[in-house]
């Protein structure tokens, strides 16, 4: 009884140690990797571009909707909703900010818990620390439905 218990046991370990080789990393963002570089430090110095949030003439807008910045700086967003409206503010490529439109279609008040998005409730302010690894232009994008649709790009030229 012991030798067949022993036996389980390696058994068991044998084919737990297979399963967790076999199914790799656990991919919880791509690797941590993102389009428009990765997450900044915020005990470092860093340019900070202010983002403001709002709705007005139909139109739903970001000020600045233009950003130019060098390969390797960092910037600080200080983002800001002066909107009635829930809003946000998602740094990607073009291409992944439309996927993910698509998916917030379908569950529109998605959290978001990434480092390159944030979403604000009416007159609240947060922040994004953003260093700009790879040359290239960028967007930020509000995907709550109907709002990208309504004007909330804008676009970061990397350098």
């Amino acid at each position: 009884m012991r030798k067949l218990c022993r036996t389980g046991i390696a058994l068991f370990a044998t084919l737990l140690l297979a399963a967790s080789a076999w199914a790799g990393p656990v991919d919880h963002h791509q690797d941590d990797t993102f389009s428009a570089g990765e997450p900044g430090d915020a005990k470092k110095p860093a340019r900070i571009v202010q983002v403001t949030m709002g709705e007005a003439d139909g139109k739903m807008t970001f000020t600045p909707n233009k950003i130019e910045v060098k390969k390797g700086e960092q910037i600080k967003f200080m983002l800001r909703n002066n909107g009635e409206l829930d809003h946000e503010f998602i740094l990607a490529t073009t291409a992944e900010n439309l996927k993910h439109a698509e998916s917030m279609k379908k569950n529109p008040d998605m959290e978001h818990d990434d480092p390159n998005g944030k979403r604000l409730a009416p007159k609240k302010t947060d922040e994004i620390v953003w260093e700009f690894t790879k040359p290239g232009e960028f967007e930020y994008s509000c995907l709550i439905p109907g709002h990208r649709e309504a004007g909330m790009i804008g676009t970061v030229t990397v350098k």
